[in-house]
């Protein structure tokens, strides 16, 4: 189904699932993803293994059609402790081994990370590649139960990040940044600490993620820079009842710095 309008609008569903349980979907976004990123110049996504589909504590947001058959954007939530180290492990622990130690601090409590947030040009402009599913993602990390979000953020998205409660981490990296994916991106560490109250969120992003947690199913006109998008919000999680956190935390493991740096999975927010 070709993207549709309503009064002018695009009419899209943002949809929640963990990876595992939607394996069709799951490779619709990978081929989504991987347009955009060789559209600005990354080329070596196509070579990533993606075993985030197979990792039982990755969660997934997908803007799709209606019908399901046509997908304009996503974002993951990959939960430490899964089958695999986050994304933000594996992209730069082996340039600064504090990475590791600051995402084990948190994941004791319950942590993830937003990574692989993407939109298609048909949707562009709309706020999907942006505020929408960064805001999504905070609500459905409730359900979760984790307690704090890292993000890998790139320069023009940082202070998008801090308006919904991210903050810079100084203490990895060079005052939190590192060149990634290559040498001519930056990407910087952010950190969601307050999770559950979202005090550092700014009034507007912490009303706007709240609603979502109380009315995970509804129907909304947003708005962004004066355009407007229909959005089904389906964003209650599937077979949570197969979900167990604490077991996933009590599988963590420090990670030794030893690993070699692997830029093939690039998840930056």
């Amino acid at each position: 189904m070709a993207l549709i309008f309503n009064d002018g609008r695009p009419v899209v569903r943002l949809r929640a699932f963990r990876a595992i349980d939607d394996p069709k979907t799951c490779e619709r976004f990978i081929e989504g993803h991987a347009h955009v990123l060789t559209a600005i110049g990354v080329k070596k996504v196509t070579s990533s293994k993606n075993d985030w589909m197979y990792n039982p504590a990755a969660f997934v947001l997908i803007v799709e059609s209606l019908d399901g058959e046509k997908v304009y954007g996503g974002v993951r939530i990959h939960v430490a402790g899964g089958s695999e180290p986050l994304p933000i492990e594996q992209a730069t622990g082996a340039m600064d081994r504090r990475v590791y130690e600051l995402v084990y601090e948190y994941a004791r409590q319950g942590t993830g990370e937003g990574c692989g947030l993407w939109n298609s040009r048909e949707i562009a402009g709309y706020g999907i590649g942006s505020i929408f599913l960064t805001r999504a993602g905070a609500a459905i990390s409730a359900q979760i139960g984790i307690k704090s979000l890292f993000a890998l953020c790139a320069p023009y998205t940082v202070k998008l990040a801090e308006s919904v409660g991210y903050r810079i981490d100084t203490s990895v990296g060079n005052n939190g940044t590192f060149y990634y994916p290559k040498l001519d991106l930056l990407a910087t560490v952010m950190i969601m600490r307050n999770l559950d109250t979202l005090t550092e969120a700014d009034q507007e992003n912490k009303e706007a993620i709240l609603s979502l947690r109380n009315n995970s199913n509804i129907v909304r006109i947003e708005t962004l820079r004066n355009k407007e998008i229909e959005i089904h919000y389906q964003i209650d999680i599937p077979n949570l009842n197969q979900w167990d956190l604490q077991a996933v935390i009590n599988n963590l493991r420090y990670i030794a710095a030893d690993r070699p740096l692997d830029d093939r999975n690039l998840n930056i927010f």
